[in-house]
């Protein structure tokens, strides 16, 4: 961004004018490589929980204002310092919500088939793999990335067990209109014994599903096991896609833990 296109931007100018206001860098061309570069030094040496928009702020001797103009949210800024070509919360979201899957596509399906095709672009993949591969070596790459999948990708496949939890899994089932979340299609179960609308088993669902999908980004690309690597998209959606659906939907637990919950 050039000073007189700064200009033209009036949330640009009343950032810029907050930052010099109280002897701040100004909002010049350099600012935005200057925050992606203190944002990347923090999330790395601090993980992405601790890694504040303020604290990158201080860090590049700008206001936070002007981080929120640029990159709008912290998972959007995560994105662009990892060089991210998308928000993978926001590809999640966009995948679970009402009436984005076909007729006789279940919710398993949809995800594994949204994972398969992002990782199969050319740029997704290789930041991708880079990441992953990083998280495998490094115990403060791992806390980064799980912190990160923790909050912005779990939380969405959590919403979707909650909201199309098993069949009668709760008592006191109702439908919607009450303050109750829905997505694809399906109402909260109730938060009897081992419904999908107690936190702690829609957040154990969602953790289910996540190690599936990055199970098998480990064996595709990391390891390159042969039949799952050379499988096609089709094949892994009709093989994974029930399991994914079976996490979010079916039976997980144990039939004498279920029983002790019912009893207690």
């Amino acid at each position: 961004m050039t000073r007189a296109q700064g200009a033209n931007d009036d949330g640009a100018g009343r950032a810029a004018g907050a930052g010099r206001a109280a002897g701040r860098r100004a909002g010049d061309s350099g600012t935005r490589e200057t925050i992606l570069a203190a944002a990347r030094r923090r999330f790395a040496a601090h993980g992405y929980d601790a890694a504040t928009i303020r604290s990158i702020a201080a860090d590049a001797a700008v206001d936070p204002a002007l981080v929120h103009h640029f990159f709008g949210s912290k998972e959007q800024l995560f994105v662009a310092a990892m060089r991210l070509p998308f928000a993978p919360g926001e590809l999640i979201t966009a995948a679970l919500a009402p009436g984005s899957r076909a007729p006789g596509v279940s919710a398993g399906e949809q995800l594994i088939r949204t994972a398969l095709r992002a990782w199969d672009d050319p740029v997704i993949h290789s930041t991708f793999l880079g990441l992953l591969r990083s998280a495998l070596t490094s115990e403060q790459a791992a806390r980064m990335l799980r912190e990160f999948i923790s909050e912005t990708i779990l939380g969405p496949i959590a919403q979707a067990a909650r909201a199309d939890g098993p069949a009668g899994a709760g008592k006191g089932a109702h439908a919607a209109g009450d303050g109750d979340a829905v997505a694809g299609g399906g109402v909260v179960a109730g938060s009897g014994a081992g419904g999908a609308g107690d936190n702690t088993d829609a957040e154990y669902r969602a953790g289910m599903v996540a190690s599936q999908v990055l199970g098998l980004a480990v064996t595709r690309f990391v390891l390159a096991l042969g039949p799952v690597a050379s499988a096609s998209q089709d094949d892994l959606a009709a093989t994974i896609g029930p399991t994914l659906q079976r996490y979010l939907t079916g039976e997980i637990r144990a039939a004498s833990q279920g029983a002790a919950d019912q009893g207690g």
